[in-house]
């Protein structure tokens, strides 16, 4: 275990936590600390009471608990890389019940659990010394975190939608490779850094454990205590646009966002202008703005010497990538990615049937019912369109082994689901029969006015007509 800390001052907590680490249970020969000092003035000392793998790595290059953390887990040499706030004092067992589920896979991330309390006049003597956090800490007291709470009530994560919300900063355990495999965390996000960082890590596939015995209690209240309105408002612009679950957050109409819902591929090889310019107009015209479209095909065969347009064999292919370059909701690339991580999914299907106005909309509301990883549209020219989970996806390239069937995989981790086309491309609406009602019957004539002249030339007449 490499157990990184980030630390910006506050020595006299990071000495307590210090002093915790070194009377862990787990075996100090399998354990190294690293405290990355992230600018600290005075600069951070190591006091005498600490783990006896403990040392100092200071920051040359940017700043922040993103960049500390990232260049802490360069540093280390241990296989599983153990994330520690530096105000954090953690019980005798917290380090070997976060490493001992490590030991049955290499894709978990494993959480331990915390609790705020307002610091006691408590040295680093009587941390070491102590056998449980009880003896010098009034738990009965303490600030409950917002994650134990929310483990309880999904039966330790076993039935929550989104794990990694529970995923938080103070302390998380996960292999070195998985930590470098997704980047570490991002030093452009100032706030909700460990939210985002999680987030990833399960696009990647990674499974959350959490474990109730790795108890620890955080020195100071949350700053959501502090001022709970500007503490929400602060991390919203860095979630909103990097986890795109998060629809509550993504309420503004007409926006476009750093990480899109849906990624739309479509294969474009051999393919004529005129049909792909219909199904990318269909896929950005939908009900569902929030996508990015990625037209596959062999676009590294373009060459920009001297050419005839007109007589190109790559016409349309070129016309393509001059319609299409310049959009930034559409990407050219040669070969599909395995996953469309950071994405939560991916629609792939034929490029000459374009998406309906609520297909991606209804295909996400059903995968979303029971989580499935994978939906499959069967059309009925016996071709298939599928929307997947980039989870899904993510576990299935952990697990798989060459020659392996993912849908096989993601079958057993997370279900895959067959339906008919009908909800997804539903038929036109029938416009209802128009009946033209018919014209009002003409009035009747009305009688002509009978004038004293005309009525004594009818009498006359009839006094003259013979019997």
């Amino acid at each position: 275990m490499s157990v990184v800390i980030p630390a910006h001052g506050g020595q006299d907590k990071l000495d307590l936590t210090l002093a915790a680490l070194a009377a862990q249970t787990y075996p100090a020969h399998l354990m190294e600390v690293l405290v990355v000092d992230d600018g600290s003035l005075p600069p951070i000392r190591l006091p005498e009471i600490r783990p006896v793998g403990t040392r100092l790595v200071r920051v040359t290059d940017g700043w922040g608990i993103s960049n500390a953390v990232n260049t802490g887990a360069k540093a280390a040499d241990g296989e599983i890389i153990q994330r520690l706030d530096s105000d954090m004092v953690a019980c005798r067992e917290h380090i070997e019940a976060l490493a001992r589920w490590h030991h049955v896979t290499d894709y978990l991330v494993t959480i331990g659990m915390k609790k705020f309390i307002e610091p006691p006049a408590v040295t680093p003597e009587q941390i070491f010394q102590a056998g449980h956090l009880g003896e010098l800490f009034d738990l009965a007291a303490a600030v409950p975190s917002s994650t134990e709470a929310t483990i309880a009530k999904t039966d330790g994560l076993r039935k929550s939608r989104n794990p990694y919300h529970v995923c938080t900063g103070p302390t998380f355990a996960l292999p070195r490779e998985v930590f470098h495999a997704v980047g570490g965390l991002d030093p452009t996000v100032a706030r909700g850094e460990d939210t985002e960082f999680s987030y990833r890590l399960a696009m990647h596939g990674v499974v959350f454990v959490p474990d109730l015995d790795a108890q620890a209690v955080h020195l100071g209240l949350p700053s959501q205590h502090r001022d709970r309105e500007r503490a929400v408002r602060a991390v919203e612009p860095y979630l909103a646009h990097r986890i795109p679950l998060r629809r509550d957050l993504r309420k503004d109409r007409g926006r476009r966002w750093l990480v899109p819902y849906v990624e739309i591929v479509l294969d474009v090889t051999d393919t004529s202008e005129s049909v792909v310019r219909q199904a990318v107009a269909a896929a950005l015209d939908g009900k569902l703005q929030d996508v990015v479209v990625t037209l596959v095909g062999p676009w590294s065969r373009l060459a920009d010497g001297r050419r005839f347009a007109l007589s190109d064999p790559c016409f349309e292919l070129r016309l393509m990538r001059d319609l299409f370059a310049r959009d930034e909701r559409i990407r050219l690339i040669d070969e599909a990615a395995p996953t469309p991580a950071p994405s939560p999914f991916r629609y792939r299907g034929p490029v000459d049937v374009p998406l309906h106005r609520a297909t991606l909309e209804r295909m996400i509301e059903s995968v979303q019912k029971d989580l499935a990883g994978v939906l499959i549209v069967d059309l009925p020219d016996g071709r298939t369109a599928r929307l997947e989970r980039t989870s899904a996806l993510g576990r299935a390239a952990l697990l798989t082994e060459p020659g392996d069937d993912l849908d096989e995989i993601i079958e057993t981790t997370h279900g895959v689901r067959h339906e008919p086309p009908d909800r997804y491309w539903p038929a036109p609406t029938q416009p209802e029969p128009v009946t033209i009602p018919a014209p009002p019957p003409a009035p009747a004539p009305a009688s002509p006015v009978e004038t004293p002249e005309k009525k004594l030339l009818r009498r006359l007449k009839s006094a003259l007509r013979p019997n």
